[in-house]
């Protein structure tokens, strides 16, 4: 799941570093010439620790960027910077009730659920990728051999599992493929792939792993739902940051995250309308012969990707299970706050 762009210092991940840090620019210059409170301070540092951990993620290869090992480490960052805006929140609950913060919180809190699809769409992409490994470890079977020379009988075997592979891609990116058929609502499992990774899983599988947003009909698309989430993400004005005490450029800085993050999540793993494009031209005959030595190595790359899948599938999700629960958890505590100041009302 490499990304084939450079990430350098112009990089999108940088300028979404710079442009998340101009936003303590306004409410810091604001009081700098009193002595800052706790809350500025608690402020900024959600604001520095957002621009420190994102700095860090930018430092990688191109090849690097968008791996299953970088997509960890970026959900490890979603998960420290959601429990510090969570903390947030719940240090300031009287003012995110009100306007013009409740505004700001209760887009926030829409575009959370939203995020909740895009965790699902995900977690079937890598059961997508799971067959896709499989076919792969055909062709590594059928290809390892320590004699000098292949037989025709492992190369038809190993073109089998490529066309088996290829039809599969191409028949889910053109039929929409099996998510069409799912309802996405609350509480809704799939008993057969719970009990495979039953053994697997580092807590309870009890079915609140499934979003309750709504059902995924057949035109349910990943690029629509994140266009959906990135709409309207405006930073605010000087004088919306002053009004909430800075607290709104923090919600800004929250959603930008989240977005950035359910980006890189469907740019990395296939969701439906985001299936992968490739088309792969598998030709009828080979010069095999002439080119052992490139299949050799051919073979390594497809064993390194192999272990990557092997070993980086379960434990990334595990951790897209654990964002869905966090995100769900923050929401459903900002909507306490915010029907709380309704019911005194």
């Amino acid at each position: 799941m490499p990304s084939t762009h450079n990430p350098g210092s112009s990089s999108p991940l940088t300028s979404f570093g710079r442009s998340i840090w101009s936003r303590r620019e306004p409410f810091h210059s604001i009081e700098a010439d009193h002595e800052s409170s706790e809350q500025e301070l608690e402020l900024q540092s959600f604001q520095k620790l957002v621009v420190d951990l994102f700095h860090d993620l930018s430092a990688v290869s191109a090849d690097e960027l968008l791996s299953i090992a970088w997509i960890r480490k970026l959900l490890d960052v979603f998960v420290s910077c959601l429990d510090e805006f969570r903390v947030l929140l719940l240090k300031n609950k009287a003012q995110v009730s009100k306007p013009p913060l409740d505004h700001w919180a209760d887009e926030y809190l829409d575009r959370s659920l939203k995020a909740l699809d895009i965790c699902n769409a995900t977690r079937d992409g890598i059961e997508k990728i799971r067959t896709w490994h499989k076919h792969l470890e055909i062709v590594m079977c059928a290809l390892e051999s320590r004699k000098r020379a292949f037989s025709e009988g492992q190369f038809r075997r190993a073109r089998k599992a490529l066309m088996d592979l290829t039809l599969e891609m191409l028949d889910e990116r053109d039929s929409g493929s099996v998510f069409s058929h799912r309802n996405w609502s609350f509480g809704r499992n799939n008993p057969r792939k719970d009990a495979r990774r039953r053994q697997h899983s580092s807590g309870n599988s009890s079915g609140h792993s499934r979003s309750h947003s709504w059902s995924i009909s057949n035109s349910w698309s990943a690029a629509k739902q994140l266009q959906s989430i990135a709409n309207n993400l405006i930073a605010p004005r000087g004088n919306e940051i002053v009004a909430t005490n800075g607290l709104a450029g923090s919600v800004y800085t929250m959603s930008s995250v989240l977005t950035f993050v359910l980006s890189a999540l469907v740019a990395a793993i296939p969701c439906q309308d985001r299936a992968l494009s490739t088309h792969f031209s598998i030709p009828q005959q080979y010069s095999w012969e002439e080119q052992k030595v490139e299949v050799e190595q051919e073979l390594q790359e497809l064993a390194s990707i192999c272990e990557n899948f092997k070993n980086g599938l379960d434990p990334l999700e595990r951790q897209i299970r654990q964002v869905f629960r966090r995100i769900m958890n923050c929401r459903t505590e900002g909507l306490e706050i915010l029907s709380r100041a309704n019911n005194l009302e």
